[in-house]
């Protein structure tokens, strides 16, 4: 009996457990189903690390959405673009790594054919394209019925290309081209079925705009003049060196700051925003709040206010193009009209980066991140901050004055100001100068109070006697420096903290007898 029993109980487990791996087979089942039907992210199908939008972002304008046969809906729209654009991101990336993964979940069997065989020839050729496109102007002819087909034409696609053969660079191209695009819409997504490059079409009246003419009366900003003589500094809040927006900013801290340097005699800071700090694409609202708070603070001071952007940033390559235009974008358009800005500084010493990245990869970021930032911004000057003279004529002829540092013997301060002058034809400001005040080890005694009071008030003599304009190097000693800013050895580091004219105690050195003229 007991044998019975125990038969009954195992019989009866066993059914149950049958029963239980059914229902989860089930269910296993429909959430694969589910998946591959509707839920899929595509990021995850093709193994890619982000969207579209964390890695790839022209500026997209739809010159029309009309259509005879039914209207787009605001949210098939957003699909459609999102997967129009990560077709262009996957077809870039696979003409430059010459492989073809993620081009099956974006294009359709005949038109990725032709992209199999173009890959196929440059792997053999060792040919090897890197290629970005920085505006589409889309129109849409047809959305059909049922909603599963586009047609539309994405007019004058402004496209940067670079083609590498045996890892050499062959040739760089602008180009300015219209495709006549198809779509279909498959398996939740769209996916690109035919597409057709035409010649450009002409620019309408709205997608393209001048650079502007400097006629602002209230600033007295004239093309290829200043506004007034610069007599300013470079700027961090006492405690927050190269970390003014982070969390120790502070509206009464910055505010006494600005009665110190309007006391000073000087009418203009210089300012540094960090691409990643704020954001990177995808701005933080927290830090734009604080920049306001920043630029109204200015403004009631009187001060003028000289913003550099892409602080700490060495990334020029065209994967990230579109990403960095983005940012600057939101930065400049939402201060084009705060009045405390007088110019947008590019980049701090980009031509530190030449070695390493490339000078013509940086020129020609340099060249196209002008373009982003008078386009959104007509209505304040731009200039790079060049680490020296001797690099600051590139780009001379698309910037509104010159800006370099120096740091070599002073008595060359007039020859290398006067040749800028001279060959750019341009107004020069000397951004950045100064000697820091420590004598230690680290500087073989060098320095000291009274060398870099010496220092400054001849400096003060040249800017006088030449009507130079000029920004210092700074306003506080700071008592941490980060690596990143000067390398992590004592050498490097302890001179870097002692080129303020007020120490961390806030007490005036001798130099700030001589921080004006």
């Amino acid at each position: 009996m007991k044998l019975i029993n125990n038969r009954n109980i195992f019989k009866a487990a066993f059914i149950l457990s049958f029963i239980v791996i059914s229902v989860f087979t089930m269910l296993g089942m429909a959430k694969i189903l589910d998946y591959l039907n509707t839920g899929a992210e595509r990021t995850s199908m093709l193994h890619l690390e982000t969207e579209s939008e964390d890695v790839y972002l022209p500026k997209v304008t739809w010159t029309s959405l009309d259509n005879p046969a039914r209207e787009m809906e605001k949210n098939t729209l957003g699909k459609l673009e999102r997967d129009y654009l990560f077709s262009w991101y996957v077809k870039n990336t696979a003409l430059k790594t010459n492989n073809s993964e993620g081009i099956d979940d974006y294009y359709t069997t005949n038109t990725r054919l032709n992209l199999y065989r173009t890959i196929k020839y440059n792997k053999e050729h060792q040919i090897s394209i890197e290629n970005t496109t920085i505006k589409h102007f889309p129109k849409l002819q047809f959305y059909s019925e049922d909603g599963q087909l586009v047609v539309f034409t994405d007019k004058n696609v402004i496209e940067y290309q670079k083609v590498y053969q045996n890892k050499e660079l062959l040739t760089t191209v602008q180009d300015t081209a219209t495709y006549k695009v198809m779509m279909l819409l498959e398996d939740g997504f769209w996916r690109v079925r035919h597409v057709l490059k035409m010649k450009p079409e002409a620019f309408a009246p709205d997608t393209i705009k001048a650079h502007p003419v400097y006629t602002i009366k209230n600033n007295q900003i004239l093309q290829n003049k200043l506004p007034y003589t610069i007599k300013g500094i470079n700027y961090y809040p006492k405690n927050s060196a190269w970390d003014t927006f982070g969390e120790l900013f502070n509206k009464d801290t910055i505010a006494a700051d600005f009665d110190i340097i309007k006391k000073a005699k000087l009418n203009t800071i210089r300012i540094f925003i960090q691409y990643d700090d704020f954001g990177k694409a995808k701005i933080i609202p927290e830090k734009m709040k604080k920049l306001k708070i920043f630029l109204d603070l200015a403004e009631a001071k009187k001060l003028a206010v000289i913003v550099t952007l892409f602080d700490f940033y060495s990334d020029y390559s065209l994967d990230s193009w579109t990403l960095t235009h983005r940012h600057a974008e939101q930065i400049v358009s939402a201060f084009k009209e705060h009045k405390a800005i007088l110019a947008w500084d590019l980049k701090n010493e980009p031509n530190l980066d030449f070695e390493n990245r490339g000078k013509d990869n940086v020129l020609s970021w340099l060249d196209h991140m002008e373009t982003v930032i008078k386009e959104n911004d007509p209505n304040h000057l731009v200039t790079i901050g060049w680490s020296n003279s001797v690099e600051a004529i590139n780009l001379a002829y698309k910037m509104d004055f010159i800006s370099y540092h120096f740091y070599n013997d002073i008595k060359h301060i007039e020859y290398e100001t006067n040749l800028l002058l001279k060959t750019t034809k341009k107004p020069v400001v000397i951004q950045e100068f100064g000697v820091p005040s420590y004598g230690g080890v680290w500087n073989f005694w060098e320095g000291s109070l009274e060398k870099q009071a010496a220092y400054h008030q001849k400096m003060q003599a040249y800017f006088k006697k030449n009507n130079y304009s000029f920004m210092s190097w700074t306003l506080y000693d700071f008592p941490h420096v980060p690596d990143q800013v000067a390398g992590r050895w004592p050498w490097q580091k302890n001179r870097q903290t002692k080129f303020g004219f007020i120490d961390e105690k806030g007490v005036n050195k001798p130099a700030f007898k001589y921080i004006s003229n």
